[in-house]
């Protein structure tokens, strides 16, 4: 079993301990003191009389605070105790940490309380062989304080660690000599500051300072109005009401303020995630406009502000290509890495505008789409011009970058993830299914947008004919007759790459799909080979690389699984929507928590428990938002002008369900459903 780690996060800031609150570097996880990108605190273990102590409990007050309950030495200490330990851990634009030793004997007890710290201020790319650093320690002991320095070139990160109780200070760590009186507590705060510098060698400790100045107004208010604005929900399942809650306060978790700031955006999640992600936060802001809108404009100015305007091919940048990943740590700075700015991703340029539009549609913010009207156009363009690179009209990608590009530039992008049936990798440059779904929909939006809101009329036309000829190629052209669902790609050739995957259930979300085919996409997503009884897996069974614990070769993503059910109650299939939506469901209240990034594939007839995959992230951005997305879709929620339209389809024994004050243009609106809304039993929206 894997060890349990225990985390507090703000923004992209944020601390992996174990159960006992002792950081020690592991190389399969990013254990450890972490703020954009690099490890401040490598080791922070707490020792007293020189034993390390022992987890009897633990109190997760919030996603940025927790307090571990501890004694030390071993199990059989632990009955009749003399002395106990509690650590309160917080973080915000600081790490906390308040160590307070009860005494529980009739005597006054003498301890030596030992914290040892170091910091490797390893990279984030390099957490399974963290390179050697010539790190510079010094104590301070007149200052009760201990600080750690790296600096290569510019380059510098320091942290300074403080106490509020007096305190031996050396190069290994801190040490208190302690008197607690019976039945008394002794206490001392301590205090961890990470201190950036860039490369032009400023102190951007101010700037970030600056950018959380939402935790310093209190993280706890912050986090109570974040919850008043998202939607209430009212459900007979209690289960589902605790689902929703925990998204939403995970959401609030993996918002960041980047040093470039136009407001929160969601990063991707913990623990490999922590930083701005194309993909991931424009999913997530699809997913999240029914319930949380606020992320979606921030998110839309910053990505328009980093689009690419240029050629480069270490970076695989080009002139209108939205950014795929954006990274502070070292090896980015200095180019070890292609990830200060990294656009391998071609995805991401066609999903901007259909999130511009989709915002647009639920807020009615026509300034926003008036102010990106370039960017989104740059985006629109850079999809004939650069993405189509067979010149055959379909989206492709091939990294520029020979040295460490990413090879698949879609969302499944492990490299063996875009296979035949039979197990042969598809050639370059490839063009899979679901790029010319997202393509054919940014053209249709982009086309209302230009029509509606750019005064541009022609441009608009001919974005319709281009998106309907595409569909009609892409009908002729991606569907295998014989086998009745869409090929998982097209080689450069033409030849159509036929293995069965959840990427036909994006056609569906984005409306490429002929609607007399609809039915057998959806026979499919619900059939044996790609259902596992929890969701879609990404590959299906029967295929010659299927692996149920294989991240895009058969694991179940929530993500791709609300994509899925959005397109079919889309295109009228709503008992397929249902049967997935509540395996998702389940899946969420036997698990508890947060929603993981993916689970394994396995059949639920198998293993009767949803199965966990160690390199799962959780909580993730877009897995949270897309429990919301399964929601939203299940009740059937779709903008239409300055109304909410609600069409309830809940899966059966779902219960009574309201989603009140949903926000949008009409102001706030109520939406409720039932397992037998079909029947007429739903209610219409109340809108205030």
């Amino acid at each position: 079993m894997r060890q349990e780690r225990v985390y507090v996060t703000a923004g992209s800031a944020f601390a992996l301990s174990d159960s006992r609150g002792d950081m020690v570097v592991d190389p399969h996880a990013p254990v450890g003191l972490w703020s954009f990108d690099t490890r401040f605190l490598s080791h922070w273990v707490l020792r007293v009389d020189g034993e390390r102590l022992n987890a009897l409990s633990r109190d997760d007050m919030t996603y940025f605070e927790t307090r571990f309950f501890l004694v030390p030495g071993a199990a059989s200490h632990y009955v009749d105790a003399d002395v106990s330990l509690i650590r309160h851990r917080s973080i915000d634009d600081a790490f906390h940490e308040r160590i307070t030793v009860l005494n529980h004997s009739v005597e006054p007890a003498e301890f030596t309380v030992r914290l040892e710290i170091g910091s490797d201020f390893a990279d984030t790319a390099e957490i399974r062989q963290p390179r050697e650093r010539p790190v510079e320690v010094v104590a301070d002991p007149a200052r009760d304080q201990l600080r750690l320095r790296y600096a290569r070139g510019r380059f510098a990160r320091e942290t300074t660690v403080t106490s509020t109780a007096p305190v031996d200070v050396d190069e290994g760590g801190m040490t208190f000599r302690i008197r607690v009186e019976p039945e008394g507590e002794w206490v001392t705060d301590l205090h961890a500051v990470a201190i950036i510098r860039g490369a032009g060698g400023r102190d951007l400790r101010a700037d970030l300072e600056r950018h959380r100045h939402h935790v310093r107004r209190g993280m706890r208010d912050e986090l109570r109005q974040w919850l008043d604005r998202a939607p209430t929900l009212a459900a007979e399942r209690g289960a589902l009401e605790a689902a929703y809650a925990r998204c939403l306060v995970d959401l609030a978790s993996l918002r960041y303020l980047p040093l470039v700031n136009f407001g929160a955006v969601p990063v991707g999640g913990l623990p490999w995630a922590m930083t701005l992600y194309g993909r991931d936060a424009i999913i997530t802001c699809l997913q999240t406009l029914a319930f949380t809108p606020e992320l979606t404009p921030a998110t839309l100015r910053m990505l328009a502000a980093m689009q690419g305007g240029r050629l480069d091919d270490e970076h695989d940048e080009e002139p209108g290509k939205i950014v795929g990943e954006l990274r502070y740590g070292e090896a980015a700075a200095f180019g070890e890495k292609p990830t200060a700015l990294y656009y391998g991703a071609a995805d991401t340029t066609p999903l901007f505008v259909v999130l511009l539009d989709e915002y647009e549609r639920w807020s009615g913010d026509a300034d926003l789409v008036r102010e990106l009207r370039h960017p989104a156009r740059m985006a629109l363009d850079w999809i004939d011009e650069y993405g189509d690179l067979t010149g055959d009209g379909y989206l492709r990608y091939l990294t520029r970058n020979t040295r460490d590009g990413t090879v698949n530039q879609g969302w499944k992008n492990s490299p063996d993830a875009v296979a035949y049936a039979d197990g042969r990798l598809a050639g370059f440059p490839r063009g899979t299914c679901e790029l010319q779904g997202y393509a054919y929909d940014a053209k249709r939006r982009g086309a209302r947008l230009a029509r509606e809101f750019w005064g541009d009329p022609a441009y608009a036309d001919r974005l319709e004919r281009e998106a309907e000829e595409l569909k009609r190629r892409f009908n002729r052209d991606f569907w295998l007759p014989e086998r009745e669902y869409y090929a998982l790609a097209l080689e450069p050739d033409g030849t159509p790459v036929d293995a069965l995957t959840s990427n036909i259930g994006h056609l569906l979300w984005s409306g490429i799909v002929d609607d007399d085919r609809a039915e057998a996409v959806a026979a499919h997503l619900v059939g044996p080979q790609l259902f596992s009884g929890w969701g879609v897996r990404t590959f299906a069974a029967g295929q010659r690389r299927y692996n149920p614990v294989g991240s895009h070769l058969g694991a179940v993503w929530p993500s791709d699984n609300a994509l899925i059910v959005a397109g079919l109650r889309h295109y009228g299939r709503d008992v397929e929507a249902a049967r997935i939506a509540a395996g998702m469901f389940e899946m969420a209240y036997l698990l508890g928590g947060s929603i993981p990034e993916m689970i394994a594939g396995y059949g639920r007839d198998l293993t009767k428990y949803p199965v966990q995959l160690p390199a799962a992230g959780r909580p993730q951005a877009w897995s949270s938002g897309g429990l919301l997305m399964l929601l939203g879709a299940l009740l059937g929620l779709r903008p239409s002008g300055d109304n909410l339209l609600v069409n309830p389809a809940l899966p059966p024994h779902f219960g009574r369900v309201e989603l009140l004050d949903v926000p949008g243009r009409w102001g706030q609106a109520d939406a409720y459903g039932r397992d037998r809304a079909a029947s007429g039993l739903a209610r219409r929206p109340r809108v205030r």
